[in-house]
């Protein structure tokens, strides 16, 4: 199975990391390889809290494509330590990935972890499988509302990691909301003690 450095080091991929100065750091890495071509524990357990990420896929003539996909935690499923699969919830209707897909299947998932600030990006290929209910039904999160229209099956060729640099720092405001309801209840707590304290004092 290729990994990442032979999908993306092109020829001309090369050429610029030399114009750049950067080649010969990456050529030592790719001389010790990679053993990120398939899902391994790590990799299951950030894909398992994953809650948004963005699918990547071009036209047959190589026009690209990006969308986003959102769900609740574990909506991106592991299949195997080769396999992905998620639910196509029914959106816009355009059907630009699925298009794609059918006249090339090479894809990427790009996942961003703002509140970590990690980022995940797994190459492979990608296919829509529709008129399966027994799978979309198990692809489809406990009562989450919305309507699978088909599943999207991702085959893993390899994946990598960037640094957190220039990643900002954002969490979800539903993790944040309860957190604001307990300040609250603690500043109303807060008033009510000092009242109570001003009152009684001589």
């Amino acid at each position: 199975m290729r990994n990442w450095m032979d999908i993306t080091f092109t020829p001309s991929v090369k050429a610029a990391q030399t114009r750049r100065g950067s080649r010969d750091g990456y050529a030592r890495m790719e001389a010790k390889g990679t053993t990120r071509t398939f899902v391994d524990e790590g990799l299951a357990e950030f894909i398992a809290n994953t809650r948004s990420f963005y699918l990547a896929t071009a036209s047959g003539d190589g026009q690209p494509y990006i969308q986003h996909r959102g769900g609740p935690p574990g909506f991106l499923r592991v299949i195997d330590e080769n396999t992905l699969a998620f639910a196509d919830f029914s959106g816009n209707r355009q059907y630009i990935s699925t298009g794609n897909l059918d006249e090339n299947a090479k894809a990427m998932i790009f996942i961003m972890d703002y509140r970590m600030r990690r980022r995940v990006k797994i190459w492979g290929t990608a296919k829509v499988v529709e008129n399966d209910d027994t799978l979309i039904e198990q692809l489809m999160p406990d009562n989450y509302v919305a309507r699978p229209e088909a599943a999207m099956v991702f085959t893993v060729n390899s994946w990598d990691t960037n640094c957190p640099q220039h990643i900002p720092l954002m969490v979800f405001a539903e993790d944040v909301e309860p957190l604001a309801e307990r300040v609250a209840a603690l500043e109303a707590e807060n008033a009510r003690l000092r009242k109570q304290v001003a009152v009684n004092r001589p």
